[in-house]
């Protein structure tokens, strides 16, 4: 008989060592290694790699391989299509990751039954029973003759139904619950994650099945399990959201059939998420009349342009050291934005503490967000409201310089749409095209410049 090994596994990035260590060398966190018995392998893992859905593989020339379109197949949520880039891809491997009660399960379950107008679908759940997920289903007013429950957490049962069943579509949920017999670790390690997300992946290239994966966080936000498992799989994404507000955000981080930057967002309601078309008006419904601090900004968000509200607010600093503290925002940014305001502005900042916020809990990361933060910071510092009919769009140099932006012609018209009177955005950007009517584009060249016409 075989000896069993034992090693440490970290369960945060994978790492493996001989030996107990109280920090894990690769990611540096503290008490995330866990002892794990290593049977030997019946089978090379290589070997068992290539033959994905029983078929050996063999080298083809690039002009000979075969190739037919994608049928995507489009769900009753208009966001959720988006965000995959365009439907659901048959045979794709999804994971979807979010906060514990932010609404996956709800999520899938909706969509399950909306896939199971083309065919079987199969919901596994390893975190509650029938009854419960009936209760759920009630709630949310789904009753289909396509859609199987499997409370199951056992990866040979799981697998031997599939090929019973033959469904075309399969919800895991969640793949932290998921157990193969053959791996001597405990349930949720990451020996577990890997043999189980595999596993998945051959089912869904071998035998073209929709796998949606559920996953759970960690503190820090992001998917718990090695990094692998986001590696593996097509599509990563992840739902967002407050649980104290109403409103979700679906954010595809990786995407092998669409953009990585879509962004698709929904209203948790009593009976269900229910998609919403026009989030400007979310961000912007709230926005007090000239006030100080205020500045709305066009980012695009993929191919969608949307309308955010980012506020700031200036105070004296009580402390030696002035803080700066951002929300929805990166904090580097935000003091590299105070920095040039003051050698290129000439506004002392350096003994004021800083507050900067998205408002509506979106996260904005593109350089076209610089101008509206320089306007929202002088103005309160300065005391000056801003004009509520006015947006603004720019990238700020180290040198105090505006700069052009993507996809201008896209944002002008989405700020007319909503009313916009007027807009600020660098005056290289002005060439080339023909604003539309019933808005006032100005260009600026330098960011003293933009201060100026935005306050006066």
């Amino acid at each position: 008989m075989a000896k069993v090994k034992t090693q440490y596994v970290c369960q945060n990035c994978g790492y493996i060592s001989p030996r107990y260590l109280g920090r894990c060398p690769n990611c540096g966190e503290w008490n995330t290694l866990v002892e794990e018995k290593v049977a030997p392998s019946k089978s090379s893992s290589t070997n068992t790699l290539r033959r994905i859905g029983g078929a050996t593989t063999k080298p083809e020339l690039l002009g000979e391989v075969s190739f037919t379109n994608e049928q995507r197949i489009k769900t009753d949520l208009g966001e959720l299509n988006r965000v995959l880039g365009g439907g659901v891809v048959p045979g794709s491997l999804v994971l979807i990751g979010g906060d514990p009660g932010i609404g996956k399960s709800t999520l899938l379950l909706q969509v399950s039954s909306q896939l199971s107008r083309h065919g079987k679908i199969l919901y596994v759940s390893g975190e509650e029973s029938a009854s419960q997920i009936k209760m759920r289903a009630q709630r949310l007013d789904i009753n289909s003759e396509q859609l199987y429950i499997y409370p199951q957490t056992d990866m040979d049962e799981i697998k031997a139904t599939i090929n019973d069943l033959k469904p075309d579509a399969v919800i895991i949920d969640s793949v932290q619950t998921m157990q193969e017999p053959e791996i001597q670790s405990a349930t949720g390690s990451v020996a577990q994650i890997r043999e189980v997300t595999s596993d998945l992946m051959k089912i869904a290239k071998g035998q073209g099945v929709t796998v949606f994966v559920v996953g759970h966080v960690t503190k820090g936000g992001t998917i718990a399990g090695p990094k692998v498992l986001e590696h593996m799989v097509d599509t990563v994404l992840y739902f967002e959201g407050d649980l104290n507000h109403s409103y979700r955000i679906l954010r595809a981080v990786k995407n092998r059939f669409g953009s990585t930057n879509e962004l698709g967002i929904f209203e948790m309601r009593e009976g269900g998420l229910y998609e919403v078309t026009n989030p400007s008006e979310i961000f912007l419904e709230e926005r007090l009349k000239n006030a100080n601090g205020s500045a709305i900004v066009v980012s695009m968000e993929g191919t969608r342009p949307i309308l955010v509200e980012i506020q700031a607010l200036i105070t004296p600093s009580v402390f030696g050291n002035a803080q700066r503290t951002a929300s929805g925002l990166d904090r580097n940014r935000v003091s590299l934005i105070m920095a040039v305001l003051e050698k290129r502005a000439g506004l002392l900042l350096q003994n004021q503490d800083a507050y900067l916020k998205a408002a509506g809990g979106v996260k904005l990361n593109e350089p076209a967000i610089d101008l509206a933060m320089a306007i929202s910071i002088a103005s309160s510092y300065k005391d000056r409201g801003t004009n509520p009919a006015e947006c603004y769009v720019g990238e700020i140099g180290l040198t105090g310089e505006v700069r052009r932006v993507t996809q201008i012609e896209q944002r002008v018209a989405e700020a007319a749409k909503l009313g916009f009177e007027r807009i600020i955005v660098p005056s290289n950007n002005l060439k080339g095209w023909t604003p539309p009517t019933g808005i006032e584009v100005i260009g600026v060249a330098t960011l003293a410049q933009a201060i100026k016409v935005a306050l006066g």
